[in-house]
């Protein structure tokens, strides 16, 4: 048996490991979450988008990716602050909101997931193809789509979160080093950060400014808070610090794409187009600096598509859950149910709709409209968590301390009316 003093020792560090730190130094080795989302949301798509940018219009929307990471801070350190500010998931504050709400996450979620389960793990299998053309493409999706299936059943968010940050540090590494080949002057870059808009770049540059790093697993980052024991208001300046540090690097992710299209293709006729895009860059480069650069970019393109595959496997299927639970359970015991985890059977179900179903979609190829409808869902979702937030935190749920103050009101206004501007667009792609 342990002594008495060993277990007021074990006490007191169990304390100390749960008490937020104090110092700078030791807030920033403490972060974590928001890479895990800021990752997740940036995947191929965006880097195709920044590269698009930069080949058609040079250094002239570097302003916007500096927008787009300050929007996708504030929405995910709104969702951040709402849980550590009540202790209550962003599905608990939707369903204070009203069934609409709930019930709009609910079908949302399903069709969402059906959708992205294809689209993630056949964007892993192109690039593991591209690498290593020992199977088809397909075969190389469905293997991703297993992978990320046994490394989140397992239930260890550590592990996960390492991973994450390995594959982070694969595609930071890559992208940047290839953008140091073709570092613009300063007085191009400086260029860029005045807001201009040529002809026929309004749609591309909203994209680009919704594009950094924002999908629906910015409202996972309260339930991967819970899984760091970040709990209560003690912890807020870490998670400030954390989001801010994760859409930092992001925005310096998505800009070596944009100088790497401005520097390498602008002027010239190439036309990148989709996934297959990024695989032409990859030959591009290869022929023009050798065989290990081509090999360098072909793993920043697939680290992109597979950390946005383990995010989505592992984070969405706390939401839905949380959802699941929160239909179930009568509003006024929903404090006294316990939190959703990753043992939880609603989590594994969702993680299976994730994995399983969307494997009929591999053997039929990916259709045009199947990629329309991915894009039209994902610009609706955004919206909805723009105003959700711009609601909770400006209710008397949260102390007057952690509401909204009037600049996040207007940002996270600002947010709503581009992404509904986007969706609109999106679903105007459908008829």
């Amino acid at each position: 048996m342990k002594s008495e003093v060993n277990i007021n020792q074990d006490l007191n560090s169990i304390q100390s490991q749960n008490s937020p730190p104090q110092t700078f130094g030791q807030k920033l080795r403490m972060i974590g979450p928001g890479f895990v989302v800021a990752a997740t949301g940036v995947g191929t798509a965006d880097m195709i988008t920044a590269i698009v940018i930069g080949t058609s219009f040079g250094m002239t929307f570097v302003w916007a990716i500096i927008i787009g990471s300050i929007l996708k801070y504030y929405l995910n350190e709104g969702v951040g602050r709402w849980y550590l500010a009540t202790g209550q998931t962003i599905l608990q504050g939707w369903h204070s909101l009203g069934k609409w709400a709930t019930g709009y996450f609910g079908v949302y979620s399903v069709i969402w997931g059906y959708i992205y389960g294809a689209a993630a793990a056949l964007t892993c299998g192109l690039g593991m193809h591209a690498m290593l053309p020992i199977m088809p493409i397909w075969a190389w999706a469905v293997v991703h789509s297993l992978l990320g299936f046994a490394l989140v059943w397992t239930g260890r968010y550590l592990l996960f979160e390492r991973i994450m940050t390995v594959l982070i540090g694969v595609m930071f590494i890559t992208i940047i080093g290839t953008a140091v080949l073709f570092l613009p002057t300063l007085g191009e870059f400086a260029g860029g950060l005045v807001p201009t808009m040529p002809d026929g770049s309004l749609m591309l540059a909203l994209g680009l400014i919704g594009g950094v790093g924002g999908t629906i697993t910015m409202a996972s980052y309260g339930y991967w808070l819970k899984e760091k024991n970040w709990n209560g208001k003690g912890w807020m300046p870490v998670m400030k610090l954390d989001a801010k540090v994760a859409y930092t690097i992001t925005g310096i992710f998505c800009m070596a794409a944009l100088i790497i299209g401005a520097k390498f293709l602008y002027g010239t006729d190439v036309k990148l187009q989709g996934d297959q895009g990024l695989l032409q860059l990859g030959e591009m480069l290869g022929d023009e600096f050798g065989t290990p650069l081509r090999w360098l970019f072909l793993l920043a393109f697939w680290s992109a598509a597979f950390t946005s595959l383990l995010g989505v496997w592992n984070g969405v299927p706390y939401l839905f859950a949380d959802f699941v639970r929160t239909i179930r359970t009568k509003k006024e015991d929903l404090h006294t149910v316990k939190p959703v985890s990753e043992k939880d059977p609603s989590y594994r179900a969702y993680l299976a709709w994730l994995t399983f179903p969307p494997m009929l979609i591999f053997f039929f190829g990916k259709p045009v409209q199947l990629i329309i409808l991915y894009g039209a869902l994902g610009s609706l979702f955004m919206p909805f968590l723009a105003i959700s937030l711009i609601i909770l935190l400006n209710s008397k749920k949260v102390e007057a301390e952690f509401r909204n103050k009037w600049l996040t009101n207007a940002v996270l206004i600002g947010c709503l009316l581009m992404f509904l501007v986007l969706g609109i667009n999106e679903l105007q792609k459908l008829f």
